[in-house]
């Protein structure tokens, strides 16, 4: 029996959810590296257990909130990626006095200095790795600032440097295997100098953490790296598509919207579905926000979602239903209050949460 949907809703392939699973472990395996995806792509506890099956071992989140739900939830390893400030110390210590293992980030000496302090204070050690800017693309301490030997000089008493960590976001602006390479090595190398100028400056440093879904998927190598990170391979987006690292066959999830009416001298077909459920990141190239098809997953060529088309007979009717491969999957599934999971082997939808 086929479930009518409410529109919009997301939809989830999850023959190729598993697949890209699958794909990126694997890769992982031959590198030789541990695997932490990061689960802010998801939010969603059965998809992180699915990965951890395949042999992720821990997950990476953006928000001690995340952190929660999933240690509520029976995960006990997380790394949370993004720079710790004072006003959430007191969150990541009551999580860890009920034995979540939590790895804080942080990239300056005041920062180091108010971590160890407030761990002294309460009588815990904070696990801390330091963020290191591999490509200038966002935060982060250069590999080669002597200002990283002071930050772990401050993680005495209620802290310990486990490690650094980087993100090579400036990926996402590449479409070639060689560019992409390349970048894989400069985000694995630097990473990797900036470890063993700790080293060498008398400071243990067992973790070094690299990742992001381009650059995972295009290494040649990982050597002096122990840990890769990356979460929008679990879905994929058109945004992957145009950097060139999965097929459209590779993205799994869609959004699903009904049409609700036309704007023919416009060249629109107007559709239930609005930034909210498409995100509005956009995509490098014709995509746009999104690679429209019908409602099989089957793309609509005459049509680019947010651009005009003096041919819309391909949409026409009202209530006539289209699905929609986000350009950014996780602000797409971040959007999304209805979730539709298609079954590995039937084409039947039934609603989850």
């Amino acid at each position: 029996m086929q479930t009518v949907l409410e529109t919009p809703a997301l939809l989830l392939d999850e023959a190729r959810m598993q697949r890209n699973i699958q794909r990126m472990q694997q890769r992982m395996d031959q590198l030789g590296v541990a695997f932490r995806p990061h689960v802010k792509t998801s939010k969603c506890l059965e998809v992180a257990r699915r990965q951890l099956a395949e042999g992720a071992r821990g997950i990476t989140v953006s928000t001690l909130k995340e952190a929660e739900e999933f240690f509520r939830a029976g995960v006990n390893d997380i790394l949370y990626a993004v720079a710790i400030v004072p006003n959430k110390l007191d969150h990541a210590l009551r999580l860890i006095r009920e034995g979540l293992r939590l790895t804080l980030l942080l990239e300056s000496v005041a920062m180091a200095q108010q971590v160890a302090r407030h761990g002294t204070e309460h009588g815990v050690c904070y696990d801390v790795m330091i963020e290191i800017d591999t490509d200038g693309h966002r935060s982060g301490v250069k590999p080669d600032d002597p200002v990283l030997l002071a930050i772990a000089a401050a993680l005495q008493g209620g802290a310990r440097l486990k490690g650094v960590m980087t993100h090579a976001g400036a990926s996402y602006d590449l479409n070639t295997p060689e560019a992409l390479a390349a970048m894989a090595e400069q985000e694995r190398s630097r990473c990797v100098a900036a470890a063993q100028l700790l080293r060498h400056g008398g400071h243990a440093c067992e973790v070094v953490s690299v990742g992001s879904t381009p650059t995972a998927l295009s290494a040649r190598h990982l050597e002096g790296v122990t840990e890769v990170r990356a979460g929008v391979y679990v879905f994929f987006d058109m945004v992957m598509v145009d950097v060139g690292v999965c097929s459209t066959d590779d993205v799994a999830i869609s959004v699903l919207c009904t049409v609700i009416g036309h704007q023919p001298a416009q060249g629109w077909v107007i559709t239930d579905g609005g930034w909210m459920a498409m995100s509005r990141d956009l995509g490098h190239n014709h995509h746009g926000y999104g690679l429209v098809c019908d409602s099989e997953g089957r793309p609509v060529q005459e049509l680019v979602l947010a651009r005009p088309t003096r041919n819309t007979a391909c949409c026409n009717g009202v209530a006539r239903r289209v699905r929609t491969s986000p350009s950014a999957s996780r602000s797409a599934a971040a959007c999304a209050s209805c979730r539709t999971t298609l079954a590995p082997r039937r084409r039947n939808t039934a609603s989850i949460t």
